[in-house]
């Protein structure tokens, strides 16, 4: 599989091409829904700025997406539409890396298949850093032929690959792993902004929250971001928003209730509805501390 097309090239997916790219792969097509941002993608790579998915599957052995939501998916999946990649899916391989609704995975899967390809779900717990270097965290869902097919591509993009089971089960994992790093983003901002309102150093804060069981991978990423109001975005607080509220219906599936999942989508909901879900997810501190206000 040396040839590989691209569908979906904002940072995530342009980064994953870039990257196997200077892995000797065969960049041939990238698409985006922005087209400005494809052409200037695939005059880097020396590649074709598809018009639709289906320009890039036709061109491509194998074909990454990586879009935003449930709505997204199904567009450049839709059945019986000549610009959807179902149109040549005969004997690609699909690798979908967005975080969404794990039934729709299942849906694109059976879809694909009924056209004669394959498809595997490779969903990602990293940002754009390890994109680039090839250090992404993958879990993966689908046939375990797909998956072996997939693996040398994954290899060159992730440090870990780890293969969770059938279609769904991967994304059932990404959903749930978001959903505690957004609870773990909202506590630490609730507790550094409690710290600021009652005169405490929030550097000596940080630092003790960090030696003790305070600590957590999210003080690590985004705790000196939350003091400063750096929220350049990485993972941004409208997909925090999605993610969490992709978990909860998954909750309220197998009748559980989360309060605490539901008070931190709660949390970024809010900040969408201000109009800053382009924040990073550190943002939520911009509701938490004292005399900020989003």
């Amino acid at each position: 599989m040396e040839h590989i097309g691209f569908v979906g090239v904002g940072r995530m997916g342009a980064n994953m091409a870039r990257r196997l790219h200077d892995q000797g792969y065969r960049i041939t097509a990238v698409q985006d829904r922005d087209p400005p941002v494809a052409q200037a993608l695939a005059h880097e790579l020396d590649c074709e700025a598809a018009a639709t998915p289906a320009r890039v599957a036709e061109v491509s052995q194998a074909i990454v997406t990586v879009v935003s939501d449930d709505t997204a998916m199904r567009a450049i999946y839709a059945e019986e539409t000549p610009s959807s990649l179902l149109t040549f899916a005969k004997d690609r391989l699909f690798i979908n890396c967005a975080t969404i609704t794990p039934s729709v995975h299942v849906e694109i899967e059976e879809a694909v298949e009924r056209q004669g390809g394959g498809c595997l779900e490779a969903c990602m717990a990293s940002s754009i850093t390890q994109a680039r270097q090839g250090t992404l965290y993958l879990m993966c869902g689908g046939k375990a032929a797909a998956f072996d097919r997939a693996k040398p591509l994954l290899e060159a993009l992730g440090s870990t690959i780890r293969y969770i089971g059938a279609a769904g089960e991967a994304a059932k994992v990404k959903a749930l792993v978001n959903m505690v790093m957004n609870c773990n983003t909202a506590a630490l901002a609730e507790g550094l902004g409690l710290g600021a309102a009652l005169g405490l150093d929030v550097a000596v804060l940080r630092e003790v929250f960090g030696q003790t069981g305070a600590a957590s991978r999210v003080l690590e990423t985004d705790g000196e971001d939350m003091q400063a109001r750096a929220h350049e975005c990485y993972f941004s607080a409208a997909h925090a928003a999605k993610d969490s509220g992709i978990a909860l219906v998954l909750a309220r599936s197998v009748g559980l209730n989360l309060p605490l999942a539901q008070a931190t989508y709660e949390q970024y909901q809010r900040l969408v509805a201000l109009g800053r879900g382009d924040l990073d997810k550190s943002g939520i501190a911009e509701l938490t501390f004292k005399g900020r206000h989003a």
